[in-house]
């Protein structure tokens, strides 16, 4: 998968996994709130669909697409950090879907860093753009 491959399947899982995660009022009140602003309240009739499939399905994408690609760029950090966010929406999914456990203490700052490492994917150069490597040092001209 190339560079900008995962760039857009780590933005997909993103997005896919926040409106999975805004079918489940009774689940994550404050994504439905914003699903209900947003006109898509509609999603909640699909709660059982979304917290068992889907949103660990999105989740794994973006794991996988973030560990593909973060590897192979820019750094420590952001590898940690794109691996830690689809973990942390997986985790909370599956003992939601199992255990019926309340875990919007694990799926809301899961999901923020799954945003932040998207918007970073977005707004960073492209890799080995100005004349350095993937991990930022000069290259030989």
């Amino acid at each position: 998968m190339t560079i900008q491959g995962t760039r857009v399947a780590g933005s997909t899982s993103t997005i896919g996994a926040i409106i999975a995660a805004m079918s489940c009022a009774a689940c994550f009140p404050a994504l439905a709130s914003l699903a209900s602003a947003l006109g898509l309240g509609f999603l909640s009739q699909f709660e059982g669909v979304s917290i068992r499939y889907i949103l660990p399905l999105f989740a794994l994408i973006g794991l996988a697409a973030n560990f593909l690609g973060g590897s192979r760029r820019r750094g420590l950090l952001r590898f940690v950090l794109g691996i830690v966010g689809p973990l942390a929406v997986l985790a909370a999914a599956l003992l939601m879907a199992t255990y019926g456990m309340a875990t919007e203490w694990l799926l809301y700052p899961g999901l923020v860093l799954m945003i932040a490492v998207a918007i970073w994917d977005l707004t960073a150069p492209k890799s080995g753009a100005e004349g350095h490597d993937l991990r930022g040092f000069e290259r030989d001209k």
